[in-house]
């Protein structure tokens, strides 16, 4: 009679990739996101068992997976997420520890994108649309009234191409990079081109800008407008951000995500800031100095826009780059120099740097572009964003993006109102 083979020690205990899953609260194949990572080791077993993790470790993973589902209910702390895609340092940022100015500069926004969602490079990717995916989402934004924000427009599509999308609900990373990859271009050419004459194709910032301008490109104003795009791919856990992984915690598909993001994006404290600071801009130029415009600012109790980011005490990094590139487009020397009054003039009554958004309005007004082109820029870019956001967002444990209410209100119980 063959001898039983002796039961492990607690310490050398094994689970299987399905009661590993099971403790996580996770799909069995997001178990191999955690190893990818670096997260969790795991253990090819003789005989074609599959693999097999460690139960200390996948208990103590458990374990801080719970506190920081927790960790700021009723607390009155800010949420803390792990990532692997942003961090932001000083006057400084960084996509996957590269510097994110110097990759926007290098090169283009699709490639950005890849970067992000990939960690891999992929020179001369451009993104493309199928016909049918265009053809749904043209159609639902033509049928919007003409006054309707670009923002709008972008959600209305994202809805369009997820419903004609029968494969929107396949989580697995091949599949929710295959629908970025149509995602992004079916956003950009649903939007009515104004430049007469134009061929969809090249990179996305070609086709972006027969959107938002009927004056033809040159190469030094594409290549700004290119630059924007990667700067803006992502920054940490914004507001829009945060939304999109919300939704990716409740496991809504890519398309949902990305719409949770657009429905936040488009406040005036996030990206249509950058309308604002165009019409200041605009308002500068047209009365020939930023003094009696601020001061009617500061008068009608408005904080100046374009001015100032919470997370970077000197100047934003992405208005440096941007403004850079500005000053060797030469019809953008007049948008240039009224920003530069804007933020002198400011300067005397508090200490405030330009920030992206007031590179935009230079890039916009100098572009001749509608004030609402800002927050378009800004929306495409941030979808790529949202998506690699969205994705290591199903890595994790479902709903754990769940804080709890610390309620206020009165104790119950409380009489029923007559």
């Amino acid at each position: 009679m063959r001898d039983q083979e002796p039961a492990p020690s607690p310490a050398e205990r094994r689970l299987s990739t399905k009661e590993t899953a099971e403790l996580l609260g996770v799909k069995p194949e997001t178990v191999y996101a955690y190893v990818s990572r670096g997260q969790l080791s795991s253990r090819r077993e003789p005989g074609g068992r599959g693999s097999t993790f460690d139960a200390k470790e996948v208990e103590a993973l458990a374990r801080r997976n719970r506190r920081e589902s927790s960790g700021s209910s009723g607390c009155g702390g800010e949420l803390s997420v792990r990532t692997r895609i942003t961090l932001i340092d000083k006057d400084r940022y960084y996509f996957r520890g590269v510097d994110a100015t110097e990759l926007a500069a290098r090169h283009t926004y699709e490639e950005v994108a890849e970067w992000l969602w990939t960690g891999h490079l992929r020179p001369g990717v451009t993104f493309t649309a199928p016909d049918a995916s265009v053809a749904v989402a043209r159609r639902a934004v033509d049928a919007l009234p003409e006054h309707t924000g670009p923002t709008d427009r972008l959600r209305v599509a994202a809805i369009a191409a997820a419903a004609a999308d029968p494969l929107r609900f396949d989580l697995s990373e091949d599949a929710v990079l295959g629908t970025a990859r149509i995602l992004i271009p079916t956003l950009v050419t649903a939007l009515p081109p104004v430049l007469r004459g134009h061929r969809d194709q090249g990179p996305l910032a070609h086709r972006l800008w027969a959107r938002l301008s009927g004056r033809p490109a040159d190469e030094a104003s594409l290549h700004a407008l290119d630059t924007a795009l990667g700067l803006l791919v992502d920054h940490d856990l914004a507001a829009s951000t945060l939304a999109v992984r919300v939704a990716a915690s409740a496991r809504a598909h890519a398309y949902a995500a990305v719409s949770a993001g657009l429905g936040v994006i488009e406040g005036p404290l996030h990206g249509a800031a950058s309308g604002l600071a165009h019409r200041l801009l605009l308002e500068v130029l047209d009365r020939g100095s930023a003094g009696p415009v601020i001061a009617d600012e500061l008068r009608d109790g408005r904080r100046i826009p374009g001015l100032g980011h919470r997370l970077y005490p000197g100047e934003d990094p992405r208005a440096r780059a941007l403004f850079g590139l500005l000053e060797e487009i030469p019809h953008a020397a007049p948008a240039l120099a009224a920003a530069r009054d804007i933020v002198a003039t400011t300067a005397r009554h508090t200490p405030l740097h330009a920030n992206v958004d007031l590179a935009l309005a230079v890039l916009t007004a100098s572009c001749a572009m509608p004030s609402t082109a800002g927050e378009t820029i800004f929306a495409v870019a941030r979808t790529a964003g949202w998506i690699a956001h969205a994705l290591e967002e199903y890595g994790e444990r479902p709903l754990r993006m769940r804080p709890s209410g610390q309620y206020t209100g009165p104790r119950p119980p409380q009489p029923l109102p007559e």
